[in-house]
């Protein structure tokens, strides 16, 4: 049976935006916005304290995202815990197509392992990332909030896996938080179970086209992130941020709705970032945030 460590593990993981205009369902990008949790074991019960987002209406019991990934990691590893006291520090916004919930996913796994003595060899980095995105239902967004950077992700069967790509340093990220949230299962539920054969044909161009621009050639992000296949569809569960969407890309900016929305996400150079931040619509959230390189960071013992 295994034995745990003494102290606390801390871990941190950033944001991401998934469904990256064309990439629906594969491509994904970390940004450099972290919630944080620190996790102890205790010689019994559940002691849950949250700051930040979602501190009034996170459930503080068994049903709490994090803790449900660490009792399914800790299963993983044939481990019994007796008890855990779990503190949360959200920044990352909640059902706004950041990627909170990949986040709680991969913080709660990663802290279940950290605790373990030797968990690192009982639970290796691939059987995290298929944890993870067993629990989320989709690869994408767990995959740069674990390994970081810009990735493409994709499964086989019951198994997942992904790449991680290079970011040409001069591709720069602005985002626009939306004041309401929108639960990704009525953004999913609005997509047709059909498209045509040339809307296919013509996304799957501009997905491989947008690897190429953020790897290497970001003067092509403009047609590289137009996406036939799932962003319009949703406009029903968020016209303003589609609308928001269609008014940047007449101006010949970027822009893409992050995740499932309805945050919207436009890619710039530095000089043309104070631009784009003084077009945030009325309530809304703007953030210039760096494209996060390094993924789920773990820190064990203290």
């Amino acid at each position: 049976m295994p034995t745990f460590v003494s102290g606390q593990v801390e871990v941190s993981v950033p944001a991401t935006s998934a469904n990256l205009g064309p990439g629906f369902d594969s491509l994904g990008l970390a940004l450099g916005l972290r919630d944080r949790v620190t996790a102890t074991v205790i010689e019994s019960g559940l002691d849950i304290t949250i700051n930040g987002v979602g501190e009034a209406d996170v459930p503080l019991d068994e049903n709490h995202l994090v803790y449900k990934a660490m009792c399914r990691a800790f299963a993983e590893m044939d481990s019994v815990v007796p008890g855990i006291r779990l503190h949360c520090e959200n920044v990352i916004p909640h059902a706004r197509g950041l990627g909170s919930s990949a986040a709680a996913i991969i913080a709660g796994i990663c802290a279940a392992r950290g605790l373990v003595a030797g968990g690192s060899l009982l639970m290796d980095d691939d059987a995290v990332f298929n944890l993870a995105a067993d629990m989320e239902g989709h690869p994408d967004n767990v995959a740069p909030a674990f390994f970081g950077g810009f990735t493409i992700a994709w499964s086989v069967k019951d198994r997942s896996f992904a790449e991680v790509v290079s970011v040409d340093p001069r591709v720069h990220v602005v985002v626009f938080v939306a004041p309401e949230p929108v639960a990704t299962k009525v953004a999913r539920g609005l997509l047709p179970d059909t498209v045509s054969h040339s809307a296919a044909a013509a996304n799957s161009g501009r997905a491989a086209l947008l690897v190429a621009a953020l790897s290497r050639q970001p003067e092509l992000l403009f047609p590289a992130t137009e996406d036939l296949l799932h962003q319009d569809y949703r406009e029903p569960a968020m016209p303003e941020t589609l609308r928001f969407v269609h008014d940047l890309r007449a101006d010949g900016v970027a822009a893409v709705v992050s995740g499932a929305g309805p945050t919207v996400l436009a890619f710039a150079d530095s000089s043309d970032r104070p631009g784009l931040q003084a077009r945030v619509p009325d309530g809304w959230q703007v953030l210039a945030l760096p494209i996060d390189r390094t993924g789920a960071q773990v820190s064990v013992g203290g």
